[in-house]
């Protein structure tokens, strides 16, 4: 019988092969490296194939599991196909299998989006709906309505997310196809256009002091906190206490874009905010819990909302905005591109340069933050 590491280290050969586990199990590994398992069993002297699903999407235990069910049916002396095994029937079903296989190991803050979405939007809309019955007329619908509502990117990341669990049906046999590929082309395209952002230093001025003045002072330390630091809004908004290492913000790879280790080096303000929260958050594993502190950190929407309540619309500026100020204004001030890039933590896709050092030009870095934040200071005051 096999074991799970003889699955995983399977590898390929010129030629598709099969390794027998037992009772008609096995492994087909082929040439390009994807492993299905396959069940055989032999019918009027005549053999006969059924493919259960490839791995690892399909444990050895679960392929196991199906093999047993397909033993039984034929212990019965009934027909046997892919039909005679347990398979979700509506869609809440096949979501929840395609969670419980796909996103081990995924980040939190991750399986958190996928879980809102699903239930959002599309449980309601035919969760409890046959797999099969559902059509390309129902998925566009529902993106439809969410269009109406001004949200494009969701109802285009709503079609993403069915038509993967439409698609781990179809290599699990439990579909036949995908019904969101007749849809292409059908959703308002994407529009490509940059973040808000402020570079005059003026308007910048009037934000630095309005954030300031805000009285949630949990809020008030998120706004500034995002622009000392310019560190993307899901990376703010689940940042922990466990990262904050002295004079640095060491952030996580499963937190990151690129999956790469970033520390982020404080400036004085920064560290002041830290103190400050320290007082209101530092017992729990939040800097910047939602305001309930119910165990969870600040919505996505928090920074955003902050904003706007404070007098900008969201075609001046965006929490991820502060980016593409920052990026700006110090290239325009002479501080070295390469330092700028790497404490945006952007790394080039060239294999020669992409080599990532996370402590890489960290003096310079350093020093940069500190300009940043006394550049932003210096502008309230004087604006003032």
């Amino acid at each position: 019988m096999l074991t799970e590491l003889q699955v995983k280290s399977a590898k390929s050969r010129d030629k598709s092969y099969m390794i027998r586990d037992d009772r008609g199990l096995n492994l087909r590994v082929d040439p390009s490296g994807r492993k299905y398992w396959i069940f055989r069993y032999w019918e009027n002297k005549k053999e006969h194939q059924i493919s259960l699903g490839p791995y690892p999407d399909l444990s050895l235990k679960d392929a196991r599991i199906k093999r047993d069910e397909l033993q039984t049916t034929r212990a019965k002396g009934e027909a046997i196909s892919l039909r005679s095994v347990k398979v979700p029937q509506s869609f809440v079903d096949l979501a929840n299998e395609w969670m419980r296989v796909r996103m081990k190991n995924k980040a939190e803050r991750y399986i958190e989006s996928i879980v809102q979405r699903l239930n959002k939007y599309i449980f309601p809309a035919f969760g409890n709906v046959c797999i099969k019955e559902i059509t390309s007329r129902d998925i566009l619908n529902l993106c439809r309505r969410i269009e109406s509502s001004g949200y494009d990117e969701t109802a285009r990341r709503v079609k993403a997310l069915i038509s993967q669990i439409f698609r781990f049906a179809i290599a699990s046999g439990w579909a036949e196809n995908d019904p969101t590929l007749a849809l292409m082309g059908a959703l308002a395209p994407r529009n490509n256009k940059h973040y808000a952002t402020l570079t005059d230093p003026s308007e910048i001025a009037i934000l630095m002091r309005a954030m300031k003045a805000y009285p949630y002072t949990v809020m008030r330390c998120a706004m500034l906190f995002s622009i000392y630091t310019f560190a993307r809004p899901g990376e703010i908004r689940t940042a922990e206490w466990s990262e904050i290492k002295n004079d640095t913000w060491d952030i996580p790879p499963e937190k990151m874009k690129m999956k790469r280790r970033h520390v982020v080096p404080l400036s004085n303000q920064a560290k002041a905010i830290i103190e400050e929260l320290r007082q209101l958050t530092g017992r729990g594993r939040w800097l910047f819990p939602t305001p309930r502190n119910n165990g969870r950190c600040m919505s996505e929407n928090g920074v955003r909302v902050a904003l706007r309540t404070i007098g900008f619309t969201k075609e001046q500026i965006t929490p991820h905005g502060f980016r593409a100020m920052f990026s700006t204004i110090a290239n325009e001030h002479g501080w070295n591109r390469d330092v700028i890039e790497r404490q945006l933590a952007h790394v080039e896709e060239n294999t020669v340069r992409g080599a990532y050092n996370h402590a890489e030009y960290m003096p310079e870095r350093i020093k940069l933050m500190q300009w940043w934040a006394d550049y932003l200071d210096d502008l309230a005051e004087i604006q003032a």
